[in-house]
Formats: structure tokens, sequence, C-alpha cells
């Protein structure tokens, strides 16, 4: 792998490893083993615990004692509150963006979707995700307002790794699709007041799947728990006859 260049390295050390952590490379709730990373990045470790802090302040990485730095784990909690200013971001984000946008800005944002409906067509979920999220960043682009997409960029990392990879459920991802095609509608029709009630309702849904999603793993992981405990306990009891 090439080394990184050495112009504000600890920066471009955040970028890759923020691409590791949005993208789901490693894990929410996994130990940073900075041996790996570093040998992945070919980078020494001063530059690594610069960037680390960088993404324990934007809320990706969580710095605990006696266990290091993991990468962040959205709760129930952490996940309702996050999608409820998102939502709230995105349709401001919307609203502003209908009276705002350019027709060169529109014409890329219409290229982007059609794209990404293709993705969807070819069951292509890598490839839907990252053009899904690259229409979101230029909707709230076209916004024009540099507050609003500062806060919002802050807020979107934060969610990133559970907002764009929970459209495995076939029925949700339609109407994830669908709503898009409403977006794009609302948009080209400078009609700021429904796109914002399209994207608010959107963010809504997607909140919904990622709940969902989340509950059923605490459940799967329940249930592996049990099973494993019971394992445990059996030949805990087998071993005890033999002894006997």
């Amino acid at each position: 792998m090439e080394n990184i260049p050495r112009m504000a390295l600890h920066e471009q050390v955040a970028d890759r490893l923020r691409h590791m952590l949005v993208e789901g490379v490693i894990e929410p709730g996994a130990k940073l083993n900075e041996r790996e990373i570093c040998e992945v990045l070919n980078v020494s470790r001063t530059p690594l615990r610069e960037a680390i802090k960088l993404l324990a302040a934007e809320g990706l990485v969580e710095l605990l004692p006696n266990r290091g730095a993991v990468a962040a784990r959205l709760d129930e909690s952490d996940i309702i509150s996050t999608f409820e200013v998102l939502a709230t971001l995105e349709g401001m984000s919307g609203e502003l963006a209908a009276e705002r946008i350019t027709e060169d800005e529109l014409s890329e944002i219409q290229a982007m979707h059609y794209e990404m409906m293709a993705c969807f067509a070819r069951k292509n979920l890598a490839g839907y995700y990252d053009l899904n999220a690259r229409i979101h960043a230029a909707i709230n682009a076209a916004a024009k307002n540099p507050v609003l997409s500062q806060i919002y960029r802050s807020v979107n990392t934060r969610a990133h790794p559970v907002r764009f990879h929970t459209n495995h459920d076939e029925n949700k991802w339609k109407l994830a699709a669908a709503e898009h095609s409403e977006m794009l509608d609302a948009l080209a029709a400078r009609d700021g007041a429904k796109l914002k009630r399209i994207l608010v309702g959107h963010l809504e849904n997607k909140r919904d799947a990622v709940l969902s999603q989340l509950r059923e793993q605490t459940v799967s992981n329940a249930k592996k728990t049990t099973s494993a405990g019971k394992t445990k306990s059996a030949k805990v009891a087998s071993d005890e006859l033999t002894a006997d």
C-alpha cells in the first residue's frame, strides 16, 4: 500500500480511518488496534493517535479507561436523538435548496439519482449507498448555508455507519427508493415545503429501519449467548459424570 503524503498527516489518517469506521470495515464496538491500523495505513502511532482524538471529538470513536479507543456503538437512545436532529437539518436543507439550487446543481443531482436507481434495479447495494449519500450531501450543499452544512456534516458523520447500511429488507429498500424519486420531483418543482416534508419523513422511516435492525441484532445476540451458555453447562455436566 502506498505511503500517505506527509502534509497534514494526522488529518489524512483521520480521513482514512473515518472511512473505515463509517463503511463498517471496523465494526461498532470493536477495539482500534493501533499496531494493525498503523500497518494498514503505513504510518507511525503518533499521527494515528492524533487522528483518533479528532474522530473521538466527532463521536465516531470512544476513548474508554483501560480499553483504549473503540469504534462508537449507537444505542437506541443515541439513534433516536441523532435522527431527530438529522431530520430537522435535512428538512431545512431541502427547503433552502428548493429556493437556491442552480440548474447545473439540479442536473447533477438528477444524474446521480438515475444512476442510483440503476443500482437499485441491479441490486447493487454498495453503489446505491454511495450515490444515496452523495445526493443527500448535494441537497445540503445546494442550500448554500455554510453553518447549516457544518452542523449537518458533523451529525451525519455520526449517523453514517447505521444510516447507509440498513436496506437489506426488500420492501424497505423499495420505499426508500420511491421516496428519493419524490424528493427529486419536489426539488425540480422548487417546492420547498413539500421537499422538507418528504425529507423529514424519509429520515423518520430510516430511523425506524435502523431501530428495527438494532433490535433484531439484540435478540439474535441474546439467543446466541443463551445457546452458548446451555452448551457450556451441558459440557460441564458431562465432564462431572465422566469424573464420577
